[in-house]
């Protein structure tokens, strides 16, 4: 009989394989004329020493953390794999973000090549370039789940396990801790890559649009290098890594859950095999994205959309079967938790676009308060990012009560976890085409530099905004989509981080009448905002240094603002790196040293408070934050296409300072808050045993 597990493996060669030919397909198109290259190669050079000056920096922290997990190990705190799969989960996550930035740098200039014959060429080769990032992203997290696991099982075969310790529950709990690596990487790559960019972004934009009132991307201002090399190393290279963590996280939870549900082999082998049957429709599905040459954002957004629908119809009808081949009839309700969040996923992203994209009436009455000025811009965004948070909080909460009750979570409590986790993969069981539509956009972005710095025709410029206004939108919901399944995830870590304490002998006592739990909670509710603050305050920073340098260079070099002189990119650049390695360690520190040390202190009860606490005020603070920044964004760009007064009017000022404070908002604050809620749980259960034993409270 065919061993569906099998499935795994060889969907992360169907995953790499495609991502390679697409790969092959972007570097066969026409890289444009010299001007084009030349700035795209002034973008790769400053994304790549970025991206190795902070490879260097988060390697130093990945080797002390190995010691430490070594020593706990040597102790008999940690089986002796999980430092290593420390290391793997890491080193797979920073690997996905540079796989897909190495492709986005290479495929901006060819997309305004291609945006120069036509807008569907333009997609195409833009859509590409963020498909090969999806793929790349599942097709590693499968792999790294599939080395672990057949590595494991062999080596469980020939040697004895634990007394009253069952192969398969041995092998989840090892693999559970290998998403404690991926977090940590994932945290720092979103943290400094969202400060660089968004230092770099704000700079440009107060100095040369708002001061200086020359165009966005225009070649003179110091900082649009710094400002094109921050939305690669950002979001492409920190996105790839924050969804590998997340989508190699919702699976080793939900397996880990599988084991304590009385599942067995049959609750790890279902999501697993979901994920490679997700990457079968994410490369269907990525025939489906086509538009015709007269497209506007509406047209082009349904196209994007056919593609995640045709995917997710083909894992809802595929994952049926499934189910009912591995768990039995008497598990069906489990294929209801995952058509739950695959559902949640669908209804998440759809509120997300409503609320964001320029199309809808929250966006436009943004962008109707800036006649008014600046002030009434903030409150205006600052309000429709807390109005957005309504639906998806809602509907998570359903998909919960849902997948919990469906899956028999009434009889077994357990079985209803599992029910709750597997919703999580559902959702991200099409993250190979969901991504793309996300990273696509960074792409456009930079096309839209490109071209303008280029000095391309007007209509080229045109339809690289046109894709760029729509990559705002698809972001938007790439984000709303991974703080969906964050808030599932996390509740399913939790339940792991239970379930861990019982294995050493330790029964939580959770009531809210408790003060152990209360403190958590406060501490927890706490926490997502102390790390917005400080990761807000450190592009604020960063921020004013390039906008010192940049009113340095306009006032210093003679025949900059004529065009007559060139000037210092390689200084902005500099500036926002260094800016970005300092500023990131202590929010990222802070995720790993917290739930530790409240454990330490108030007892395990408090963090598991801790835990909740934060996922709660997390996955609000996240939704509010990114919601705001892509309505402030396309507010600005509504204006931009001649409403409003068009640009250089006083509302298109007032818009982009606006767009300015959602910058940090949507691009470094809020996506980073999906991953510190789960990294705090990947390290409560890593360090579970040391808390327990060395506990003030026992």
């Amino acid at each position: 009989m065919f061993d569906l597990l099998l499935l795994a493996p060889l969907g992360s060669i169907l995953a790499l394989g495609f991502a390679a030919y697409l790969a092959i397909f972007i570097l066969r198109q026409p890289q444009g004329n010299d001007r084009m290259c030349e700035i795209a190669q002034a973008v790769r050079i400053g994304a790549r020493a970025y991206l190795k000056r902070q490879y260097m920096g988060v390697s130093l922290f990945f080797v002390v953390v190995f010691f430490i997990l070594l020593l706990l190990a040597f102790n008999k705190y940690l089986p002796i794999f999980v430092p290593f799969a420390f290391l793997t989960g890491g080193f797979f996550s920073g690997l996905s973000g540079f796989v897909g930035m190495t492709i986005a740098t290479q495929a901006s200039n060819r997309t305004s090549a291609a945006a120069i014959k036509s807008l569907n060429s333009g997609l195409r080769v833009a859509f590409s370039s963020g498909a090969v990032m999806g793929l790349t992203v599942v097709g590693l997290g499968l792999l790294d789940l599939s080395i672990w696991y057949y590595f494991l099982n062999w080596y469980y075969e020939i040697h004895p396990i634990a007394a009253g310790m069952d192969k398969i529950a041995a092998i989840t709990s090892t693999m559970l801790c290998f998403g404690m690596g991926a977090s940590s990487q994932a945290l720092f790559a979103r943290v400094g890559g969202g400060i660089f960019t968004k230092a770099a972004d704000v700079g440009a934009d107060l100095v040369g649009k708002v001061e200086a009132g020359i165009p966005e991307d225009d070649p003179r201002n110091p900082a649009v290098i710094a400002d094109n090399v921050g939305d690669n190393v950002g979001d492409v290279a920190g996105m790839g890594a924050d969804l590998y963590e997340s989508y190699v996280g919702s699976i080793v939870a939900t397996s880990a859950l599988g084991v304590a549900a009385g599942l067995g082999l049959p609750g790890v082998t279902v999501p697993m095999v979901m994920a490679a049957v997700g990457v079968i429709a994410s490369i269907f599905g990525t025939f489906f994205v086509k538009s015709k040459e007269d497209a506007n954002q509406s047209v082009l957004l349904a196209a994007l959309r056919k593609g995640i629908f045709a995917s997710s119809f083909i894992v809802a009808v595929v994952s049926y079967f499934l189910v009912k081949h591995t768990l039995g009839m008497q598990h069906l309700g489990v294929y209801w938790s995952v058509l739950s969040g695959l559902v949640a996923g669908v209804l998440i992203g759809l509120s997300t676009e409503y609320y964001t994209s320029s199309n809808f009436k929250p966006t436009r009455s943004v962008a109707d308060a800036s006649v008014t000025g600046p002030a009434t811009v903030i409150i205006g965004g600052m309000a429709v990012g807390m109005m957005s948070t309504a639906i998806p909080v809602l509907v998570v909460g359903i998909a919960i009560m849902a997948s919990f009750f469906l899956s028999g979570g009434a009889q077994n409590f357990n079985s209803g976890l599992y029910g709750v986790a597997i919703s999580a993969v559902g959702m991200l069981s099409t993250l190979g085409i969901t991504l793309a539509t996300d990273a696509y956009g960074p792409v456009a972005d930079n096309a839209g530099g490109n071209a303008e710095m280029s000095h391309l025709p007007p209509e080229v410029r045109k339809r690289t905004d046109a894709l760029d206004a729509l990559g705002n939108t698809t972001a938007a919901t790439g984000k709303g989509f991974a703080i969906g399944s964050a808030a599932l995830t996390a509740l399913a870590l939790i339940a792991a981080y239970k379930d861990q304490l019982l294995i050493l002998g330790k029964d939580m006592q959770l009531t809210l009448l408790s003060p152990s739990v209360l403190v958590g909670l406060f501490v927890g509710g706490m926490l997502p905002f102390l790390f917005c603050s400080m990761t807000m305050r450190a592009v604020g920073r960063a921020a004013g240094k390039i906008v010192v340098e940049v009113r340095r260079q306009f006032k210093e070099i003679n025949g900059l603002m004529e065009g007559k002189a060139k000037p210092d990119y390689a200084r902005c650049v500099n500036i926002a790196t260094a800016s970005a390695q300092k500023e990131m360690i202590v929010p990222s520190l802070m995720a790993i040293i917290a739930p530790i040390a409240l454990g330490l202190l108030v007892g395990v009860e408090a963090e598991a408070g801790l835990l909740a606490g934060a996922t709660v005020t997390g996955f609000v603070l996240a939704i509010m934050m990114a919601n705001s920044g892509g309505a402030w964004d396309n507010a600005k760009k509504y204006i931009e296409e001649g409403n409003m007064g068009g640009k250089g009017s006083f509302a298109h000022k007032a818009a982009v300072v606006g767009d300015t404070v959602g910058d940090p908002f949507k691009d470094t604050s809020g996506p980073s808050l999906n991953i510190l809620i789960k990294l705090m749980s990947m390290v409560s259960i890593v360090f579970a045993a040391f808390v327990v034993r060395n506990s003030l409270f026992k």
